[in-house]
């Protein structure tokens, strides 16, 4: 080979391979001059109704058969010409005091309800019949629109749980700062920007307060999005105007689309007939529902288990509690039930506080067993199961499942396994398999309940006492006899004597499987 072939051939090289290392980081990584368009923050709160399951498919209104008051098939989508559409705006505005007008900005929004998400409206309009009473009551009030319900629609599509990308909360989307400006409580346990109660009445408050300012419901609107200094930036941006239409340049991108949102949102829910829009119905409505207080730590799982009801609709019902516990905070707290279940409350409120659920015992024995060795145990995701229920099995935090899983986020997929680590797991498992996952209460007049009978079946004859005696002395040995009484179990009994669990199966020759039965006599050591 020439001295200049070879020269080329090296130069070919070293270019290619220099090239090379230079187009793989492109390749990997995104390309970022390109700049990709941000979702639009009114879609994905309407998009979030997706992943709400308190729907039913048989009631009016649902998906299968729907009734059609125009005479359209099932899966008709009317598309009605722009004059249309202006006309029935026309008559809106006539009767509003805001500024309702048709233009291309409002048209994009109405197409967006009417035509692409048309299955998450007809969520949306079911949901608004449980809250739309209630914003309307509030609003008559203090004396304001009724229009302003639908701004609830543009903030959260109605959804309670909703949650923006830079953290506001709730029906009505109220910031942290705001929220605390209103006196919204919001802790570890409670967060009232969910509450659909007071965070309306705090809405109200806050529109009240802005209108005072800009004397426009459409300004008003535009500030309860951006903040009044936005509003105020705008205004003097624009030389001094007071027209949304004019301001609307000078404003943040988000606010842009917020008032032709409003507008689209009070004409499809006027019109929601003509654009064959039905509601699909959530599983409670305003008239269906009512509240009790509540003065005593309650978690959902005992309401679910004593008062038949699934703990999503217990959620979904009560949304301003975040761990699915109601705590006790020395006043009372607010729980919503359907109608038919505030009865059964009501006669039966203390033996559901009095209620001990596997849960609750393991509650209860998280100070005295978080010393025991860590233990793990793999979960495998079901269907409908989200990280929050996940958490509350296993008495556990979402923040540690996450932690522990190495998770970004909150999604999970059915089959997924998860790890679960707990120092107190493992023993607190073997507790509670013991323990009658109902009551630890005996009837009040002091016969064995139908769960501790199931609970004592089993026992041999020879285990039942001889003598009513609670504790007869054995000196000489140091051991004493403890009588089991209703409710009692063998991890109860021990804590009490100061023993562990396995000390006192040893002394009494017990298995993992053996069941105690009222009256029985247990070893236990003599207290000194």
């Amino acid at each position: 080979m020439s001295f200049l072939r070879f020269s080329i051939l090296c130069l070919f090289f070293l270019t290619g391979f220099s090239g090379f290392a230079q187009r793989r980081p492109v390749i990997s990584a995104r390309d970022t001059s390109v700049k990709l368009q941000a979702d639009d923050p009114i879609a994905a709160a309407l998009d979030s109704l997706a992943y709400l399951k308190l729907f039913e498919t048989t009631r009016y209104g649902s998906e299968f058969g729907r009734p059609s008051a125009m005479g359209f098939s099932p899966d008709s989508v009317p598309v009605y010409e722009p004059s249309v559409i202006a006309e029935r705006i026309a008559k809106l505005d006539a009767l509003s005091p805001f500024k309702l007008v048709y233009n291309d900005e409002v048209k994009a929004y109405i197409n967006m309800y009417a035509i692409r998400k048309r299955n998450l409206v007809s969520r949306m309009i079911g949901l608004s019949e449980l809250y739309f009473p209630l914003f309307e009551e509030a609003l008559a009030r203090h004396k304001m629109p009724l229009e302003l319900k639908y701004l609830a629609i543009v903030e959260s599509a109605l959804n309670p749980a909703a949650r923006s990308r830079v953290g506001a909360q709730g029906l009505w989307q109220f910031m942290y700062g705001t929220a605390k400006l209103f006196k919204l409580n919001i802790n570890s346990y409670i967060d009232e920007r969910c509450d659909p109660i007071k965070s309306t009445e705090a809405a109200c408050l806050y529109m009240k307060y802005l209108y005072s300012i800009y004397k426009d419901w459409s300004l008003v609107l535009a500030a309860y999005n951006s903040g009044p200094g936005n509003v105020n930036k705008a205004i003097r941006r624009s030389g001094g105007k007071t027209n949304y239409w004019d301001l609307r340049p000078f404003l943040p991108k988000e606010t842009a689309g917020y008032v032709p949102a409003f507008i689209a949102a009070v004409y499809v829910m006027n019109h929601a007939k003509e654009h064959n829009l039905y509601p699909i119905m959530p599983r409670a409505v305003f008239s269906e529902i009512d509240t009790v207080h509540i003065r005593k730590r309650l978690t959902f799982t005992q309401l679910s288990n004593v008062l038949d009801m699934p703990v999503d609709d217990i959620e979904f019902l009560n949304p301003t509690y975040l761990l699915g516990v109601i705590p006790e905070t020395g006043s009372y707290n607010v729980l919503t039930l359907p109608k038919s279940k505030i009865p059964v409350f009501i006669n039966n409120e203390q033996t559901i506080y009095a209620y001990r659920t596997k849960e609750t015992v393991r509650d209860s024995l998280l100070n005295i067993t978080k010393a025991l060795p860590v233990a793990s145990k793999t979960h495998v995701v079901r269907s409908g199961e989200s990280i929050s229920s996940i958490a509350r099995k296993y008495g556990v935090t979402v923040n540690e499942l996450k932690k522990w899983n190495k998770l970004s986020s909150g999604k999970l997929k059915r089959g997924q396994r998860l790890k679960v680590s707990a120092p107190y797991k493992a023993k607190v498992e073997e507790v509670t398999q013991q323990s009658a996952p109902e009551t630890s209460s005996s009837s009040s007049n002091g016969e064995t309940t139908a769960q501790e009978t199931e609970n004592n079946a089993g026992s041999t004859e020879t285990d039942k006492p001889k003598s009513t005696t609670k504790t007869t002395k054995e000196p000489a040995s140091g051991v004493s006899y403890y009588k089991v009484r209703p409710g009692d179990t063998l991890w109860k009994i021990a804590v009490s004597h100061g023993m562990t669990l396995d000390e006192i199966r040893k002394l009494n020759g017990f298995g993992s499987k053996s069941k105690l039965q009222v009256g029985q006599k247990v070893k236990v050591k003599k207290k000194a």
